[in-house]
């Protein structure tokens, strides 16, 4: 039997970085997942850290949006029909997040964790020897129609409220940063405070690696078999039981596997997105990720290619994969960027854990002695994994925490 200080459920960047975080500070750590550091939902994003955004990606309020949405016409989102029943209280809740003054809201409160993020991931960085990873070119998004670019500046005009930084582009400055691009776009932003990843997925082996050296301990086990023992957090591994007093839930979209059993029900929905690398043609190049706005697509410049990353379709979290917006995107994505061949056999999936108003579950899991929650962070995973990371330490040390973690309990919800 091992007993540790700290069990951490997911060896994703979050989970990762929670782990990591905890070492630094003298805890004896385990980190368990069934499968490698990094090898889930963390392998395939866009690799943005995000320390400049506004709103949280919302749910369209448009009825010609919804229409064309229902009629799975809209490039950026996608749906299963037989999953509607079961995913229509999460897409309620989130619609109802959704109106400008919620979002507002919630824009408000992630911006501790925005503001802080690249800073955070730096020092982690530097640490684990991972600093070849990282751009700081910020990144663009671009505007085919006027109209869309209209539409954008009551959420700039926020933005600025609250310190996002941002610049405007006419097409010689777009194309001067970024040759490459044919102009198809009318308006674009530049967001100088976000940087990106040219490798998440050995980034958070880097920073695994680093925690292993600190005296962390991974193992390979099912985070579904956490139970309680003798007044101690349980955990089967391959290489046998561990127990502590402290566990920590970092599992992203399987977090209900291990939660709903110890009755807790938080209303966490799945965001299924895909993404594919592509050869650039040519002498084409890109230095930073680029975001088509009105086809809701990005491509970024990684190590195994020109990354395409669709929007988030609506299913069972572990439906077959069904990656048509390809179909929708890859037209325009081509138009925008001379993309070549793929560079795998078939598009990745993957699923994004999403809290319906935008904001992660962070903190002590109420009921359950000894729980710690660290997962919902929806589109910004990567992003806000370091800073959370600090933030779960922070708290299970008794530190000071660096900003109020009040507005990500799970008591929101309950």
């Amino acid at each position: 039997m091992a007993r540790t200080d700290a069990i951490v459920l997911g060896a994703g960047i979050v989970g990762t970085a929670v782990a990591l975080h905890l070492v630094k500070r003298g805890l004896s750590v385990a980190l368990i997942d069934r499968r490698g550091p990094g090898e889930e939902t963390s392998y395939g994003n866009t690799g943005v850290i995000v320390g400049a955004s506004v709103f949280p990606t919302a749910f369209p309020r448009s009825l010609k949006k919804i229409i064309q949405v229902a009629l799975k016409q809209a490039p950026e989102a996608n749906y299963h029909f037989g999953d509607l029943l079961k995913v229509a209280p999460w897409l309620i809740s989130y619609y109802n997040f959704s109106t400008p003054e919620k979002l507002k809201d919630s824009a408000v409160k992630l911006r501790p964790l925005m503001a802080a993020s690249v800073a955070e991931h730096k020092l982690l960085l530097q640490e684990s020897g991972a600093m070849k990873y990282l751009r700081e070119t910020g990144w663009i998004t671009l505007y085919r129609s006027d109209k869309a670019f209209e539409a954008m500046k009551p959420q700039l005009e926020f933005g600025a409220q609250i310190g996002v930084a941002m610049k405007p582009l006419d097409m010689a400055g777009t194309m001067e940063l970024e040759p490459s691009l044919a102009p198809v776009f009318r308006h674009s932003l530049m967001w100088p405070d976000v940087a990106s990843l040219s490798n998440p997925l050995m980034v958070t082996r880097a920073y695994a690696a680093r925690f292993s050296a600190l005296g962390g301990v991974f193992l390979k086990g099912d985070a579904r078999k956490l139970h309680r023992s003798e007044g101690r957090w349980r955990i089967e591994t391959d290489e046998g039981p561990v127990d502590s007093a402290n566990a920590v839930v970092a599992l992203g979209p399987w977090a209900p596997d291990v939660l709903e059993p110890l009755g807790i029900k938080l209303p966490l929905g799945i965001k299924r997105g895909y993404h594919r690398h592509f050869s650039a043609k040519g002498n084409a190049s890109l230095t930073r990720p680029v975001i088509d706005t009105e086809y809701g697509y990005a491509i970024t410049p990684m190590e195994q290619g020109i990354r395409l990353t669709t929007g988030a379709e609506f299913a069972d979290r572990d439906a077959p994969p069904t990656p048509v917006q390809f179909d929708r995107v890859l037209p325009a994505a081509r138009e925008l960027f001379p993309l070549g061949e793929p560079n795998e056999a078939e598009p990745w999936l993957g699923r994004r854990p999403n809290m319906p108003d935008s904001l992660p579950v962070l903190g002590p899991a109420p009921g359950q002695p000894g729980l710690w929650l660290s997962f919902g962070h929806g589109h910004w995973g990567l992003t806000m994994a370091g800073v959370t990371g600090r933030l779960i330490a922070e708290m299970m040390t008794g530190a000071t925490p660096f900003t109020d973690p009040a507005p990500y309990r799970a008591e929101r919800f309950l």
